[in-house]
């Protein structure tokens, strides 16, 4: 392989941000992208990469191109005629005050509050539940541009202390402090170098984390990590004196977590390869001379300790069960050939939790929920009458509570508090947000389709009641498709934007995702990732036959796993639709375990190493590698962000360069860098609304719409 750091300079004077390529047909005036002759070797075939030096985050010519690009992509959207009423729009709709459930600790009750556009909610806590809210912590003062967000907290059990984690920029890498609850004052030294962690306490003695060691080589964004550790800290002490409790060994891909029982008696510890499947080990804090337990020694199931009473364990698991089912056993003999059912697997996927010496069983039917409340034995005690049809969450608590507080939402239902009685079963409105939109002028339904293998796959369609099904109407096209991760209804604010003004929002639940347990999360992965992008496929033909949309009228998005869905579906069939939104994608399939911790997605994707079989799958459908010449391919707005440590932005760097390269026709295909931003979690509204108005602008004036933005004063 040639010297990279050689050939980038040598060819930087290629970069430009004002020279079309030449056999363009667009008018947009691209930036040339430098090429580089890097080949890799695959089961003896050469696969060209040209543009490997936009994995260098860290060079100037990278920094230039992102410059460059930019200016390209924002010039564009800028003119956009309606933009700036779509972007005054978004924000009289996200002004409105938003709460988030209640959770008591120690003498308080702690809850998030949005005042409307702040960047970052707000911690507020009161005494009892009538007492006067007092800001706690407010993320807000840690920056002016709200860019560094509140990551993670966590109450010691008697509430006296207060640990938290905080992302600068969207990165993964975290920051821990511990503030005494009563003075607001920080203890002890803030730890660093956090990733893929919360805070486990014990006692007020000190906590668990867990981490990597930092790169030894590469950038911190993109380098590769390994070796993840769970530590001891000892509060007044410094982190240098961290004890290691677990990890660092021979398996550099696992990720390892923790968390105790409510009791604090056991310790809990998790390790996994990948995002489904994990090892579990138990220990004993009670005995100071205990040793860790292996319960399951392997990564092929799901399992996590629900709770304990006194020596029982009761284990959430997919063991010989790939909806779930609660088990108990004995701590003495832990193993699986020890489990007895406690609620035993159905054809709804089940997900348990505790409070007021209740199991609390959530179940998935047909992506919605249903909640059942069970004695500690598992006899039933009642279904839960919820709001209506949508997504329940927040039926946890401690043992002594006697009421809970969980949130109800669904597609033009926005998330609403409830109070829930235990004892009683009754649930009371707490809190309820005032939106700027009507939800009876909107309908919801549920649809089932055929995919292309006869497969039938549930779709929400979400529109405005009364519209004219003659395949004009702009459709939103959402999916997922991965990583046992199910899309269950829920509200965006943003998204009354693209309905008001006669849009259409699909959301498919797919194969590859979690809606119907292990059987439908497997048939979407490895050498069955087809299916997904089949499934998707077959959603957009879908809404064409029934007149909802038609070619020149579909969007089709996605983010992360769904960039990839996006950018997959694009290069198969880019017909289907006039607009793509591939946001933070993985997109190029033979080198995605080469960054950060990309490693642990292999149990979804497979990699090009492990077989030519592989290979040529990931070969097959790469987004990065299946751009053809002289294809005339949707409009495309390749969204990323220059701090994303989870998805690096070098996959829609290389995506959108050979999109560039290889495109004909007039539909722009651009690339949205956001600066000082991660993978998404904690994005403050201000960088939200000015994106989803980019994006929505964007939609509409490549189909040609003037959308009508009837409540927009300007």
């Amino acid at each position: 392989m040639k010297n990279l750091f050689n050939i980038i300079v040598l060819m930087s004077v290629l970069i430009s941000c004002s020279k079309e390529e030449e056999g363009k047909e667009s008018s947009l005036p691209y930036p040339e992208t430098a090429k580089v002759d890097t080949v890799d070797v695959y089961f003896g075939m050469e696969v060209p990469d040209p543009y490997r030096w936009l994995e260098d985050d860290r060079s100037e010519q990278t920094a230039q191109w992102v410059k460059a690009q930019n200016n390209v992509t924002f010039s564009y959207l800028n003119n956009i005629p309606f933009k700036n009423k779509v972007k005054q729009r978004l924000e009289e709709l996200f002004n409105y005050e938003r709460l988030y459930a209640p959770a008591k600790h120690g003498e308080y009750y702690y809850f998030y509050k949005n005042d409307g556009l702040q960047n970052q909610s707000v911690l507020y806590r009161k005494k009892g539940m009538d007492g006067e809210p007092e800001i706690f912590i407010d993320p807000n003062t840690f920056t002016k541009d709200g860019t560094i967000s509140l990551a993670g907290t966590s109450f010691s059990k008697d509430g006296s202390l207060f640990g938290y984690l905080i992302s600068e920029g969207g990165s993964d890498w975290r920051k821990a402090i511990v503030i005494d609850t009563e003075t607001k004052q920080q203890i002890g030294d803030t730890l660093r170098d956090i990733k893929f962690s919360g805070i486990a306490w014990s006692g007020n003695e000190g906590f668990y984390y867990s981490s990597y060691d930092k790169p030894k080589s590469g950038s911190l964004l993109s380098g590769k990590t390994q070796y993840h550790k769970l530590f001891y800290h000892k509060m007044g002490t410094p982190q240098s004196e961290d004890k290691m409790i677990f990890g660092g060994d021979e398996q550099p891909r696992r990720y390892i977590g923790s968390y105790l029982t409510e009791d604090e008696r056991f310790l809990v510890i998790t390790a996994a390869q990948s995002t489904s499947g994990n090892e579990l080990y138990i220990k004993d804090l009670s005995d100071p001379n205990s040793s860790i337990v292996t319960i399951i020694d392997n990564f092929d199931n799901n399992h996590y300790v629900l709770d304990n009473e006194g020596s029982r364990l009761l284990i959430q698991t997919n063991l010989a069960a790939p909806n779930n089912r609660l088990v108990e056993t004995d701590i003495a003999n832990p193993t699986s050939e020890n489990w007895k059912d406690v609620i035993p697997e159905t054809k709804n996927v089940l997900s348990t939790s505790k409070a007021g010496g209740k199991i609390f069983a959530d179940y998935m039917v047909d992506a919605k929920t249903e909640v059942k409340q069970y004695d500690m034995s598992g006899k039933l005690e009642r279904n839960v009458q919820l709001p209506g049809i949508g997504t329940a969450r927040g039926f946890r608590g401690r043992e002594d509570e006697t009421e809970l507080y969980y949130t109800f939402t669904s597609f033009t239902y926005p998330s609403t508090i409830f109070s829930y009685n235990i004892a009683t079963g009754e649930s009371v409105l707490y809190e309820q947000p005032e939106v700027d939109f009507n939800p009876e002028d909107y309908e919801t339904k549920q649809v089932f389709y055929e995919s292309k293998d006869g497969t039938k796959v549930p779709m929400f369609i979400v529109h405005k009641k009364g519209i004219e099904l003659n395949g004009k109407n702009p459709t939103y096209l959402y999916a997922y498709g991965g990583f046992n991760v199910s899309l269950q209804p829920s509200f965006s604010t943003s998204r009354i934007v693209w309905l008001e003004n006669g849009g259409v929002y699909a959301q498919p639940n797919i194969r590859g995702g979690g809606e119907y347990g292990e059987k439908w999360h497997k048939a979407g992965t490895k050498l069955q990732k087809q299916n997904v992008f089949d499934d998707f496929i077959a959603a957009g033909e879908y809404l064409i036959k029934s007149k909802y949309a038609s070619n020149d009228y579909l969007a089709i998005a996605g983010g992360s796993n769904g960039g990839l869905l996006v950018g997959a579906t694009m290069t198969q069939r880019p017909d289907l639709a006039k607009v793509a939104f591939p946001a933070v994608g993985v997109m190029d399939m033979l080198r995605y375990n080469k960054f950060t911790a990309g490693a642990g997605w292999a149990s979804d994707y497979g990699t090009a190493e492990d077989s030519k079989e592989m290979f040529d799958y990931l070969y097959g459908y790469s987004p990065v590698h299946n751009v053809k010449e002289g294809v005339a391919y949707p409009a495309t707005l390749v969204t990323t962000a220059d701090h994303d440590d989870r998805v690096v932005p070098a996959h829609s760097f290389k995506f959108i360069a050979n999109l560039q390269k290889k495109h004909t026709g007039d539909n722009p295909v651009l690339i949205r860098i956001e600066t000082d931003a991660g993978h998404g979690a904690g994005t403050p509204i201000t960088k939200t609304i000015e994106q989803q108005a980019d994006i929505y602008s964007f939609a509409w004036y490549n189909m040609g719409v003037i959308p009508p933005l009837e409540k927009s004063n300007q």
